[in-house]
């Protein structure tokens, strides 16, 4: 392996002839290095070259994820380009202009890989709560100012994530097998009927864009 290179939820493994793998893990994947690979769920195996025994494992129980291979990682790059938004990490391609067009809801257009790439329903939720917007706000009636807010409290949200190696709800785990810690860290998400941090009342729970959503009806306007 040459490199990894990385875009929204998406994994590219780089080898050395120039060739690279897309892995993106889904609702239940997971790269696991191991010492024996498990019997279920696995879908590929890699010998590790100077891990002695130890492999990595694809296991995907649920089957929402994939690999998908390049010829060249130039061609990983520009499909990337194409298909993509801005990396929600990344400050300096933020699409704060395009968050504010259309009349979809922002929650919705959150999780646009399009838009911007690597914001899932967990850090949506987290991001709108943070922000003090609803996720059922129409795109179009956001300011300027409530857009960048929103993209700049996903950032932080999933930064923050990553230094606690992740939100471990169900399938979530660092390649050894342990668990990510930024579960505790959860203001909103999956916290229905359970009081809001921020002003005691129950939060409320609907479905936007088909995901399971939850918010405050005080703190967030």
């Amino acid at each position: 392996m040459a490199s990894l290179e990385r875009r929204g939820k998406q994994l590219g493994i780089v080898v050395d002839d120039g060739r690279a793998l897309v892995v993106q893990l889904g609702m239940s994947g997971q790269l696991l290095v191991m010492h024996e690979a498990p019997a279920t769920h696995r879908h590929v195996t890699w010998s590790l070259s100077g891990r002695g025994a130890e492999v990595l494992v694809f296991r995907d129980p649920r089957r929402f994820g994939g690999i998908v291979p390049h010829g060249r990682v130039q061609a990983m790059l520009d499909r990337w380009e194409r298909e993509l938004g801005p990396d929600g990490l990344d400050t300096a391609r933020a699409p704060v202009e395009r968050l504010c067009r259309g009349a979809r809801h922002v929650k919705a257009a959150l999780l646009d890989q399009s838009l911007v790439a690597g914001i899932g329903n967990i850090y949506a939720d987290e991001a709108l709560h943070a922000a003090g917007i609803r996720p059922s706000r129409r795109c179009n009636r956001l300011t300027h100012d409530e857009a960048a807010r929103v993209l700049e409290e996903a950032r932080r949200i999933m930064r923050r994530s990553v230094s606690q190696g992740g939100t471990s709800l169900r399938d979530h785990v660092l390649p050894q097998g342990d668990p990510g810690a930024a579960r505790r860290l959860i203001q909103a998400y999956g916290r229905t009927g359970l009081p809001c941090h921020g002003c005691g009342l129950p939060l409320k729970g609907g479905r936007i864009a088909g995901r399971a959503t939850t918010w405050c009806t005080k703190c967030q306007r």
